[in-house]
């Protein structure tokens, strides 16, 4: 127990992963993970700020947030990292106009983006998108451009549903970086940018956060 004390000395706040750490999901509905609920409360009744960050990509964040609060989880969208929403501000930041090969779950996320004549590529955990036209679509925009971007909303290897392992989107961003010669922007885990702006949003420094 002291080891435990020392290492959360200074701590003022934690960040929680959402998909296999709170829940073990599907398209549209998920179970609880034994005891993460009471978890999530009690962090919240601590002195420790909380704030979940999560490579979600399939679910929109309010669709994310709304079944997590049926679960039975205090959550609300404010305390939410996503890429989804990072990635819409840092492309109207660079005028960047991408050809989305994502979800249909997360396409409502991107409607104010402009995303005529494609300057770059954004991808995500797209399911069954993942096809053959998709992703000779996505390799075709960026060969054609003369410094292409590849954005990418995470770029994990697989991910847990109630059904098994899931392969996830980094297996597709590997396939477009080897075929293209370039290597993508990963907005998301394990990105240190996207860590450290959870922990902007915290107002903390990561020294004081786990």
């Amino acid at each position: 127990m002291a080891a435990w004390g020392q290492r959360l000395a200074g701590v003022r706040g934690v960040l929680l992963d959402i998909s296999g750490v709170l829940f073990d999901g599907a398209e549209g509905s998920g179970v609880p993970i034994a005891g993460s609920v009471e978890a999530v409360a009690r962090l919240k009744r601590s002195r420790l700020k909380v704030r979940f960050c999560t490579n979600e990509s399939q679910k929109s964040l309010g669709d994310l947030v709304e079944l997590l609060q049926q679960l039975g989880f205090d959550i609300s969208e404010g305390e939410v990292t996503a890429p989804a929403p990072a990635t819409c501000l840092i492309l109207k930041e660079r005028g960047l106009r991408p050809y989305l090969l994502i979800s249909d779950g997360i396409r409502s996320e991107f409607d104010q983006i402009d995303t005529s004549n494609p300057n770059c590529v954004v991808i995500a955990d797209a399911g069954e998108s993942f096809s053959y036209q998709n992703m000779n679509k996505a390799f075709q925009v960026l060969m054609e451009l003369e410094n292409p971007v590849l954005i990418s909303l995470g770029k994990g290897r697989y991910y847990k549903e109630t059904s098994g392992l899931m392969l996830d989107v980094g297996a597709y961003v590997k396939a477009l970086e080897y075929a293209c010669g370039i290597e993508a922007e990963v907005v998301g885990k394990p990105s240190p940018e996207y860590f450290k702006s959870a922990l902007q949003e915290m107002g903390l420094e990561a020294h004081q956060a786990q």
